[in-house]
């Protein structure tokens, strides 16, 4: 059996899984700060679109040093930019948006979290590449616990419209995990993920300006549970904090630990969004919701325990000589900052959010 952090040294490990953990809280917190602004007025395009301009005004720069003058490798891998800005970044974000509208915040999240289980689908189907019975295990148990959250057996309200938006979403989900372990490119984690949040931020800006994408903004006060806040901080955070922070968080925390380890405290991000949901929205779980996640999340886990390691093939310029280069930037007078975005890492977190 494969150990998961026996060759990562102490130090390493608790600043990994320190960096890991503050990615997933900060991600975890997007869906109710959307929420709140939709609530108030704005549109799932709008927040979307806010959002992502400012993750991108974030990492624009810090993408470009990493790329360190190899403009043939954004020529070589525009496709993969392209495919992850529209899919992976644009999409995925905007229809788990629209999801929060109709759903509760942490049940649009664990559909969407369904997207190891679709992915092991399409490399079955595409690649050939037939799941173990370990992960087919997972993904029934998966299905099993998504049947409870959605609490259809207790004859609960279930919004189609929302599991559409979810499914929507866990598609664009999908996308980000096929393309983020392709390394074949060679572009640098931070590189591939600026290049898509622009692509992203000009696909959501061409609908918006042509009328296809509904766009809404409202200012005033954003009325949570437990206070209120004004409109422009919430969208600071929205951005900041829930994008770029949580970025720079996801890929010191994959440099350390490993995509493998990663994808497993990724899994905090469902924790971390139903507190959010709890204390902001006050959208309590009920038991067997409760039970129904608990299910989900075992099955994911599964899902990973039963994936087959193939190790991809690395040309030399995608590996760096120091591993914390792509996302170490050096700075005039000595300092460094530390950014970057896990959806560069394989499997870490849904960079939809």
């Amino acid at each position: 059996m494969t150990t998961l952090a026996h060759d990562i040294r102490a130090p390493r490990l608790a600043s990994g899984l320190g960096f890991a953990l503050l990615s997933a809280a900060a991600f975890g917190m997007s869906g109710s700060l959307g929420r709140g602004l939709m609530d108030m007025g704005w549109t799932a395009g709008s927040a979307t679109l806010v959002r992502v301009a400012i993750a991108a005004a974030v990492l624009t720069l810090p993408g470009i040093v990493a790329l360190r003058g190899r403009w043939h490798l954004v020529r070589r891998g525009i496709g993969s930019i392209i495919a992850y800005g529209v899919f992976a970044v644009a999409g995925a974000q905007l229809c788990y948006f629209f999801a929060v509208q109709h759903l509760d915040v942490s049940v649009a999240l664990l559909i969407e979290y369904l997207a190891p289980v679709a992915v092991v689908l399409w490399m079955w189907l595409r690649h050939g590449h037939r799941p173990t019975r370990l992960t087919l295990a997972g993904a029934a148990v998966a299905f099993g616990g998504l049947v409870l959250l959605l609490d259809v057996l207790g004859g609960g309200e279930v919004s189609l419209v929302g599991i559409g938006w979810a499914l929507c979403a866990m598609v664009g989900a999908s996308v980000y995990f096929v393309i983020s372990g392709d390394e074949s490119n060679g572009l640098p984690p931070l590189t591939l993920a600026a290049g898509a949040l622009l692509v992203a931020l000009v696909v959501l800006s061409v609908a918006a300006v042509t009328g296809l994408l509904p766009m809404a903004f409202a200012t005033g006060t954003v009325q949570f549970v437990p206070f209120a806040v004004p409109w422009w901080l919430v969208a600071i955070v929205l951005g900041v904090v829930t994008a770029g922070v949580s970025y720079v968080a996801g890929i010191a925390a994959t440099r350390r630990l490993g995509a493998r380890l990663g994808s497993f405290v990724a899994l905090t991000e469902v924790l971390a969004a139903a507190i959010f949901a709890w204390i902001l929205l006050g959208q309590a779980p009920g038991a067997v919701q409760i039970a129904g996640a608990g299910l989900v999340l075992t099955g994911v886990v599964i899902v990973k325990l039963g994936e087959r390691r193939i190790e991809p093939a690395r040309t030399p310029e995608a590996l760096p000589e120091d591993p914390a280069e792509d996302f170490t930037l050096p700075a005039p007078e000595g300092d460094s900052q530390e950014p970057g975005i896990p959806a560069s890492a394989p499997v870490v977190t849904p960079a939809p959010h």
